[in-house]
């Protein structure tokens, strides 16, 4: 399975569709964790990149950000869990939230209390990829407003294995890769 992680689009259908289009075209579901629409710059393309989202053929999993107000999710013909959605797969387990208010270790604490395999998160516009036993973290940061560059993930499975990838998605150089 092959499994599109993005986060901190904000409203940003550009950044969507160059994600869609050149490294997501393939994907069995696509994971977004958060702050989907608000930006103040792209505000006016909110709509469209709902209907975009809204019509995606594959599953399509989303945590509600901090900038996520429910005036942009009412556009969106899916639910955004909050303040966590919950993916099984075979037996792999995957938390997803937007990561405002948690730690490093919040985030290993509760993956272990919740038995989860990958816990994604964004809000920080930086990517990241960490692995603790048989934890991992991932934050994929930002295809729209990056602090360092604009960047996505990949997860993919086989089994119980995994090949999980963070690429610049200006220039699809690998950033992080576990």
């Amino acid at each position: 399975m092959k499994i599109g992680v993005i986060s901190d689009t904000h409203g940003s259908l550009r950044a969507w569709q160059k994600v869609m289009k050149e490294y997501f075209n393939d994907v069995d579901m696509i994971i977004h964790a958060g702050d989907l629409f608000d930006d103040f710059n792209e505000r006016k393309y909110a709509g469209q990149l709902a209907d975009e989202m809204s019509g995606l053929k594959i599953p399509f999993i989303a945590a509600k950000g901090n900038c996520d107000s429910e005036e942009d999710l009412s556009l969106a013909a899916f639910p955004v869990a909050a303040p966590y959605a919950f993916v099984q797969i075979d037996s792999t387990r995957i938390i997803v939230n937007h990561g405002k208010k948690l730690t490093e270790e919040d985030k290993f604490k509760l993956a272990g209390k919740w038995k989860v395999d990958i816990f994604i998160s964004g809000h920080t516009h930086i990517p990241e990829l960490k692995k603790k036993k048989e934890v991992i973290l991932l934050n994929p940061g930002s295809p729209s407003m990056g602090k360092k560059e604009q960047s996505a993930g990949m997860i993919e499975s086989t089994g119980n294995k995994f090949d999980i990838k963070i690429f610049n998605t200006e220039t699809g150089e690998i950033l992080y890769h576990i």
